[in-house]
């Protein structure tokens, strides 16, 4: 079993995204993309890229906190439609994205890579906003 104290995030992960809380498994980070309420969830477990690295408990774990993430996501945002994805192509370690969508986003009804013109970053205000509904809906 990998060990957790050898996880190191991705820096393209870190470098684009903001803590939220870790649960059980999995570090949730919030997208620095304000045009899409985007959440991302990374298992601190080593060496991982494929959901299929994972042992089956820890593959359980991690669909109820997708889960939990998703239903936070979806009470917060009251989106049209969540989309959960774990691609890997430009980011190999292990990550799932839940993204709240909206049939007026700027990518609807398309996929949110490469869509909708440049990412707009939050302002911080209102990133840790977010952060902390985020957060408080994870906890409570």
């Amino acid at each position: 079993m990998n060990d957790a104290s050898t996880f190191v995030l991705d820096p393209r992960l870190e470098g684009d995204s903001f803590p939220v809380i870790d649960l059980a498994l999995a570090s949730v980070r919030l997208m620095d993309d304000a045009r899409f309420p985007w959440a991302i969830l990374v298992p601190r477990r080593p060496g991982l890229a494929e959901l299929v690295d994972l042992d089956d408990a820890a593959r359980a774990t991690l669909w109820g906190e997708i889960d939990a993430v998703s239903r936070a996501l979806k009470a917060l945002t009251q989106c049209d439609k969540l989309n959960v994805a774990a691609l890997g192509n430009m980011v190999r370690q292990l990550h799932i994205h839940v993204i709240a969508r909206f049939e007026r986003d700027t990518a609807w009804p398309g996929a949110v890579w490469g869509a909708g013109g440049e990412r707009q970053t939050y302002a911080a205000p209102q990133a840790m906003q977010l952060v902390a509904r985020l957060r408080g809906a994870l906890t409570a």
